[in-house]
């Protein structure tokens, strides 16, 4: 049976990348992906006050797909406006808010934590994702050449960056950096640390600066590194600025601290995310007292799929 095509819209970014590419492998669709750019003007309006034109956004390539997953507000506009044009059915699916009438949408994932609802909402707990138990156990192996050979257990640190709710400053990384420190001096771990594409250069040097050679520090953005980070570690750190990488790590089923950065505005949203996951036992905040703990592995992505797979069935 021929594989239905698919075309992801995102602006580019890890977080969006991961969802839609994580919901295409598990719909089984033959995918492309299309960097989403606004034209100049459209950039300062949101969603609900752009036209459905193809003014609105630079030209996408592809004109062949059966399923459309996009993901952020400039995707938004073209989504509805690819569906509306094609000259046969087409699904739209929209990962998170679109902040749009709903019935643009054939449908819309969207976590639990954004409080939306309707016919065609699929609500998570947590972003879905393209992590795969398989693909972390693939890559296990990986950082055998770079890490310390001892007997130390592995801890692995997730480092997000900067957003507009979150400061990566110098005085909030210490902050975390001490806090792993005094744990380490009482649990003897080796730290492994894996940046993201959002990890600022600097920060990434302080890392290198702070802990020296007796821990691991991966420099660049180096996924099959991340991968067996997840695979070998015991616990597993991450900043709390990215909601997509904690998701992904609850998919290991691993202890999970999240290491918290105070907020330089109303982060309400993150909030409620945050203790939904310490609700359903899976995540602790860095600096409580060190403990193993057991959670069912999250798999949001597959479970949504199989819900949009029997709706098209039927």
């Amino acid at each position: 049976m021929t594989k239905l095509k698919g075309i992801l819209l995102t602006e580019g970014m890890h977080g969006m990348i991961s969802q839609v590419e994580g919901l295409a492998k598990a719909l089984d669709l033959d995918f492309i992906h299309e960097k989403i750019e606004l034209n100049n003007f459209w950039k300062l309006f949101p969603p609900k006050l752009t036209p459905v034109s193809s003014n609105v956004y630079k030209k996408v390539e592809s004109s062949d797909f059966d399923v459309i997953i996009s993901c952020g507000r400039k995707s938004v506009i073209p989504s509805i406006h690819l569906k509306k044009n094609s000259n046969k059915r087409v699904i739209n699916i929209h990962i998170q808010n679109p902040k749009v009438n709903f019935k643009n949408f054939d449908f819309i994932v969207a976590p639990e934590h954004d409080g939306i609802e309707g016919q065609n909402v699929i609500s998570t707990k947590g972003a879905i994702h393209y992590l795969t138990e398989s693909e972390i156990n693939e890559n296990k192996d990986y950082l055998n050449s770079f890490i310390k050979k001892d007997e130390r257990k592995i801890w692995a640190l997730i480092m997000g960056g900067p957003t507009k709710y979150y400061e990566y400053s110098r005085e909030n990384i210490k902050a975390i950096f001490e806090n792993l420190n005094n744990l380490n001096k009482q649990n003897n771990f080796q730290l492994v640390v894996i940046p993201s594409m959002r990890t600022p250069k600097n920060i990434i040097q302080y890392v290198k600066d702070y802990f020296g050679e007796n821990h691991t520090v991966i420099e660049t953005i180096d996924k099959k590194a991340y991968l067996s980070a997840l695979a070998i570690s015991e616990k597993i750190v991450v900043t709390c600025d990215s909601s997509s990488m904690i998701s992904e790590a609850a998919l290991t089923g691993k202890p999970i601290y999240v290491a918290n950065i105070s907020p330089k505005k109303n982060d309400k949203r993150f909030q409620r995310f945050r203790n939904l996951f310490k609700e359903l036992n899976i995540t602790r905040n860095l600096g409580e007292e060190v403990e193993n703990w057991n959670y069912q592995k999250l798999d949001e992505t597959n479970r949504v799929a199989n819900i949009i797979k029997q709706k098209i069935n039927s």
